[in-house]
């Protein structure tokens, strides 16, 4: 029962050998009397010929389906010449029969299990462990495991120390939903599944573990989408006296191990660096896709004293003009700028105003607002050519931002303005600490509250009258081709500290203590300056391999509606079950 080699790993130079090979039958064709079968493993496939001069094993071949285990022993020759497959790494032996166990048949499977299925995914996830046999899939789930490696290694070469977290651990407001688990010992108590380690990570901090890290399973009850997944994994970092620099250097070093590692490139490195106020003005998104130009214009002191009084008043009342330049875009129809419009408002924009610059005078409804010498001005900052369309919005700045940012990406999209094969990383730093909760009347952190602000700014935070909208955290994204892939900052490391932030954020100290105590306790305690980060590994390998959906890296993904369709979970539980917990349902 033991094979001696893989499918896939067959070559010229073993021919003459006899070889054990166990697989499944991946196909099987009957020619003139000889039947050829090719076998498949998770390396691949070879061909195996049986020939009917050995009677015994050639009757069993007859009866081989599709999806059939089995075991072969026989010698390793050279294909005939003109019969060779170039597009198989085996393509140039096959082997010939000797002996032939049926180990496990097989039903009909529901879909083909190849290189291209046109199953739905439904169908698919239905039946993941046929699903995995093919071969795209088997190939994402090794490139995962050796990024994964080369994350491990590197980090684990740079004295970084592996430690796992708890699964079972306290609800704590991170921004989704937790998934929480009732406690039978301790009826009417939940635990909640971790959205992340962030409070045990700064603990090991305290603890005096300066190189902690974990590739560790994360748990968001939140609506799901392309790249989100209710369990997801992220490689977890936390270091100990240390700057923002001095882990974006770890970062960049396990990066380029897994990059290298997956794709077989050089690093595009070293990674550039951009403010976040930059890549708003720039871009639109605070994770923008450098592949392509397109840049975002600020309009704003240039139309404020013009006549066209949508710009003007937009200007006056303390909004901005933003405008976007695509090449080519004058041939859009009137319905394609009507749809556009019509987008614009649904993503929250008050309208979407254009000009195209075609050969002649340019072309639009606003134009007549405009004298010859504005125009001219307006299309010299738009840094537009004959044939392009410059889209405008007059709204407030986040509003511009966020449809021209999108305007961007659907544009370059729909005319193929993304190279194939090219490979943008960036680091955003210095974000915004807190963001205005209109609804709320109330400041919030934009990424949690234990993220430092920048070193100068603390003179804000501690004026009464300090505009917190000023304030820049301490925090950093990293970017690939226009995903944020992940992120992390320098934290707060004294109690004094963490005590105004709360205050500022308007988090009474009874609720902080509910919430954080445990880890506002451990800061009193001679807490070092420390920070991290945490990279969402689905993505990056989703990103590595070219799959749009993080569902094709993911061994067992769930839907997009959170259902395992393969196990049928989540499902209802037993009466008995409910009352241990001390559970009624309504």
């Amino acid at each position: 029962m033991k094979r001696t080699i893989y499918c896939g790993n067959l070559r010229k130079n073993h021919v003459g050998q006899t070889a054990t090979l166990c697989g499944w039958i991946h196909s099987r064709r009957d020619h003139g009397g000889v039947i050829f079968c090719d076998l498949r493993d998770r390396t691949g496939l070879v061909q195996i010929v049986f020939r009917p001069e050995n009677k015994p094993v050639f009757e069993k071949a007859q009866n081989l389906g599709n999806e059939h285990v089995v075991q072969v022993r026989g010698k390793v020759s050279e294909r005939p010449a003109g019969t060779k497959n170039a597009n198989i790494a085996t393509g140039e032996v096959e082997v010939e029969a000797i002996d032939l166990e049926l180990l496990n048949a097989s039903k009909p499977p529901p879909f083909e299990i190849s290189e291209y299925s046109e199953a739905g995914e439904e169908v698919r996830l239905r039946y993941r462990y046929l699903d995995l046999r093919r071969p795209p899939l088997q190939k994402n789930i090794l490139k995962r495991h050796q990024i994964a490696q080369a994350i491990r290694n590197h980090l684990t070469k740079e004295g970084f120390i592996e430690i796992e977290t708890p699964f079972l651990t306290k609800s704590t407001p991170e921004g989704a939903r937790d998934f929480l688990v009732p406690s039978r010992m301790t009826l009417g108590s939940f635990y909640a599944l971790p959205q992340s380690p962030q409070l045990f990570k700064q603990i090991l901090m305290v603890a005096g573990y300066d190189k902690y890290f974990q590739i560790v399973r994360c748990f968001r009850d939140e609506d799901l989408r392309a790249d989100r997944q209710p369990e997801f994994t992220q490689v977890d970092l936390e270091m100990s006296f240390v700057d923002e620099t001095d882990v974006i250097e770890v970062i960049e070093g396990f990066v380029k191990e897994a990059f290298e590692a997956a794709t077989g490139q050089a690093f595009p490195g070293p990674i550039p660096r951009m403010c976040y106020d930059e890549a708003m003005g720039r871009f639109g998104s605070d994770a923008p896709d450098l592949r392509y130009g397109v840049e975002l214009q600020d309009f704003s002191d240039l139309v404020k004293g013009y006549g066209f009084q949508v710009f003007a008043k937009a200007v006056a009342s303390g909004g901005a003009v933003h405008g976007i330049s695509l090449p080519k875009g004058a041939s859009f129809s009137r319905k394609e700028t009507d749809d556009l419009t019509q987008w614009a408002n649904t993503m929250g924009a008050k309208g979407l105003a254009w000009i195209k610059w075609t050969a002649g005078s340019p072309e639009s409804p606003i134009v007549k607002f405009f004298k010859p010498d504005e125009l001219a001005a307006i299309r010299e900052k738009a840094k537009a050519q004959e044939g392009d369309i410059t889209f405008f919005v007059a709204d407030a700045p986040a509003v511009a931002f966020k449809v021209l940012g999108l305007l961007r990406r659907r544009m370059a999209e729909a005319q193929k303005l993304i190279p194939s094969g090219l490979w943008k990383f960036l680091w955003v730093v210095k974000f915004p600490s807190f963001e205005w909760d209109e609804e709320g009347k109330r400041w919030n952190a934009v990424h949690h509250p234990f993220t430092a602000p920048q070193a100068d700014d603390w003179e804000i935070l501690r004026d009464p009258q300090g505009d917190l909208s000023k304030v820049r955290a301490r925090a950093y994204d990293l970017v690939l081709n226009g995903t944020e892939i992940g992120g992390g900052s320098i934290r707060i490391h004294r109690m004094e500290d963490q005590a105004l932030i709360f205050k500022l954020l308007k988090i009474p100290p009874e609720t902080a203590q509910l919430q954080f105590g445990f880890l506002l306790e451990a800061l009193e305690y001679g807490a070092p300056p420390h920070g991290g980060f945490a990279l969402g590994l689905d993505r990056f390998v989703g990103l590595l391999t070219g799959e749009t959906s993080i569902r094709d890296v993911i061994a067992f993904p769930k839907t997009q509606k959170g259902v395992d369709l393969m196990s049928n979970a989540p499902s209802p539980v037993s009466p008995l079950q409910l009352r241990e917990l001390g559970i009624k349902l309504s």
